[in-house]
């Protein structure tokens, strides 16, 4: 539930007032769960697909967002769970902007803004496999790179954005380490879903991590192809001493963080 306690004249009182209303909404709270019910679908496929980059295969999917959807695709009613998928992140995103005109703090606007940049990119590509097409989480994250690198400053921007991405990863493992995720939902869900989202939290920080150091390679490097998302920050730990293990452990996380998200689903504070 959102609450506001701003005065009530003004614009801004009443566009929170109006955000605060539209996020009470019972379609939207019903979406906002819809979406994390998606993305419990989402980290699943990544995790299997982090499992096959463990275990040699190479030929498949790219372990990303759009070689998880693009997996989905394949299956026998796979294209009509991308339509409910993306209905899902799309009413989530709804959800994380009333969020972000309602909160009063400026990180948990961050935050929101943060979650409501990532949902509509999520929405998007989901829309995009629905209807018969494709995309790569790998080449957009490269032209990115390429568009960043070319800017004034660029390669210390690149650099930021790394430096930015191991924040959220370092966050990531906080979160889960602390047990902070449980102000999140509305009640305890149990020891058993609390296993998991604090396996699920630090395997999925873990990787993010990696995709941070990747944007500040790319940085030193200059070389923006360096910088190729999860999948290139998953083949990469390959070939570490005991990459198969590390990369089995992430994928392992990123299951739990599916299993998480499904409980999040019906426990979360909407």
């Amino acid at each position: 539930m959102n609450s506001i306690s701003d005065r009530p004249g003004g614009v801004s009182g009443s566009a929170k007032r109006a955000a605060a209303r539209a996020g009470d909404n019972p379609v939207v709270e019903w979406g906002a769960r819809l979406g994390y019910g998606a993305s419990g679908v989402l980290h699943l496929l990544l995790a299997y697909l982090t499992a096959q980059i463990a275990l040699g295969g190479g030929g498949g999917e790219q372990a990303s967002q759009s070689g998880a959807l693009a997996t989905l695709a394949q299956e026998p009613v796979g294209q009509a769970l991308l339509w409910v998928i993306a209905v899902g992140f799309t009413l989530l995103a709804l959800w994380q902007l009333t969020e972000l005109v309602t909160r009063h703090e400026a990180f948990d606007k961050a935050k929101a803004g943060g979650k409501l940049v990532v949902y509509i990119v999520l929405a998007w590509t989901s829309f995009t496999f629905a209807s018969g097409g494709r995309t790569s989480s790998n080449e957009q994250t490269k032209e990115f790179t390429v568009t960043l690198m070319e800017a004034p400053a660029g390669r210390v921007l690149v650099g930021l954005v790394g430096v930015a991405v191991i924040g959220i990863a370092a966050y990531h493992v906080y979160k889960g380490w602390r047990n902070r995720f449980l102000e999140d939902l509305q009640e305890h869900p149990g020891r058993w879903v609390v296993i998991a989202a604090k396996v699920g939290y630090i395997g999925k920080g873990i990787a993010l991590g990696a995709v941070g150091v990747l944007f500040i390679t790319a940085a030193i490097q200059h070389r923006p192809g360096k910088s190729t998302g999860l999948d290139g920050a998953l083949r990469s730990m390959r070939d570490l001493p005991a990459g198969t293990v590390i990369l089995l452990a992430i994928a392992l996380g990123l299951a739990a963080y599916g299993v998480y998200s499904f409980a999040r689903a019906r426990y979360a504070r909407v």
